[in-house]
């Protein structure tokens, strides 16, 4: 097995992490793809819009995704009955 130094400059804010270099690699391949997607910035308004359904959501003041899809059917039978009359 081989031995390595590392000076005292390098470590001395506890910061160094040895990988594998196969782990490395996968890494920056990884790092390179993430670069290139890139990232929407919301504007003021959408922020604050935001920050209105965050709070809306903390009070309770939301519908679940199944109450959603049963008050959409519910809604077009309704519909759908009142033209076959």
């Amino acid at each position: 097995m081989t031995t390595i130094t590392i000076p005292k400059e390098i470590d001395k804010n506890k910061e160094l992490v040895a990988i594998p270099r196969k782990a490395y690699e996968e890494f920056l391949v990884w790092q390179e793809k993430i670069g290139s997607i890139k990232t929407y910035t919301p504007t003021k308004a959408e922020i604050k819009a935001i920050e209105k359904s965050r709070e809306e959501f903390r009070k309770g003041n939301y519908i679940t995704w199944e109450a959603l899809k049963n008050e959409l059917a519910n809604s077009r039978r309704s519909k759908s009955k009142k033209r076959n009359r």
